[in-house]
């Protein structure tokens, strides 16, 4: 039995493309078996519909609905799906307790541990290797133990150096690539050290 992983995504869907992929080629040890996000237009959606993965939209009610109360209905819809690991694949919310408290959540972000939390991350490191400040950033994915942003416990890592002539667009294809790289090495990780593909669904 392989681990059951639900996505939260909130766009493109590339890094859970990466992983739709490698679980196709054998590479993943675990199987997609739903795809969540908070946007209805989230092309990551279509992706897992292509390749026959169930989807869910949990869309906020209204901007005074509390982030507590949507983390709870966000997580009664993915417990429908029985995770055994929740993956954060460019998810673009905070989540609470009211989440995080019911799964084991990891989280993949385009920076170095203690770098560029939070948004932009990859546009914020280009501008400071223009400005001289950094010669490198990367990529990590770490657990989502509460609400901190991008700094929990680290599970992997890789280095992205800068080279000369860089642009962003030269860059950043570096960095996702080394993102779908490390998240799948990751999920592999986090499956054999936890013993996820015996645990009881």
């Amino acid at each position: 039995m392989t681990c059951r992983l639900v996505v939260l995504v909130s766009g493109n869907g590339s890094n859970l493309q990466a992983l739709l992929d490698a679980s196709a080629s054998g590479q993943l040890s675990a199987d997609v078996v739903a795809v969540v996000s908070n946007k209805a237009d989230a092309f990551g959606l279509t992706r897992a519909s292509n390749a026959g993965i169930a989807t869910d939209v949990v869309e906020r009610h209204d901007k005074a609905e509390a982030r507590a109360d949507f983390d709870r209905r966000l997580a009664n819809t993915v417990a429908r799906h029985q995770p055994q690991l929740v993956v954060l694949a460019g998810w673009m919310r905070l989540l609470t307790s009211a989440f995080l408290d019911r799964f084991p959540v990891i989280n993949l972000h385009p920076a170095l541990p203690g770098q560029f939390p939070g948004t932009h991350a990859i546009d914020r490191a280009f501008d400071a290797w223009q400005q001289n400040q950094t010669d490198r950033s990367g990529v990590m994915v770490h657990w989502v133990p509460d609400d901190g942003v991008d700094n929990g416990p680290v599970i992997a890592t890789t280095e992205v150096p800068f080279v000369e002539h860089d642009t962003l667009e030269s860059f950043e294809k570096r960095m996702h690539e080394a993102e779908h790289a490390l998240l799948v090495d990751a999920v592999n990780l986090v499956v054999a050290e936890n013993s996820l593909e015996t645990t009881g669904q």
